[in-house]
């Protein structure tokens, strides 16, 4: 009854509260990054910079007006582009890492068994 057991705790109860705590660590770097947040504000204006046009029409100012704010986007979409790039990059680390841990978990009871069953060996044999 109890080897049912350990198997159920084993293979059942331990890679579930795991797998829990896995989506925890990947939704914690994914909202760690901001990356949806960066994805939904893609094409805005780095930190709000934006100058307005102002009142009348001064071809000087209105292209000076409009290089700033291209600019001020251009500059928040390449800094978002390498902050979605870099939560992507630990997004990955996380699943990855998250993935060997839970392979080498299922993994571990052959380990044991062959760990058994090569000591016999050698004690045998040697």
């Amino acid at each position: 009854m109890i080897f049912f057991q350990y198997l159920a705790w084993h293979f059942v109860d331990t890679p579930r509260t795991f797998g829990r705590a896995w989506r925890n660590y990947l939704y914690f770097v994914l909202n760690y990054f901001s990356v949806p947040l960066l994805l939904k504000t893609f094409f805005s204006h780095w930190r709000r910079y934006a100058s307005p046009y102002g009142k009348g029409f001064d071809p000087k100012r209105y292209i000076e007006t409009f290089v700033f704010n291209v600019m001020s986007r251009v500059i928040g979409m390449i800094l978002r582009t390498l902050f979605i790039i870099l939560g992507i990059v630990a997004e990955t680390f996380v699943f990855s890492v998250g993935l060997a841990i839970l392979l080498v978990w299922i993994i571990l009871p052959l380990v044991l068994v062959a760990g058994f069953v090569f000591g016999i060996r050698l004690i045998i044999y040697v």
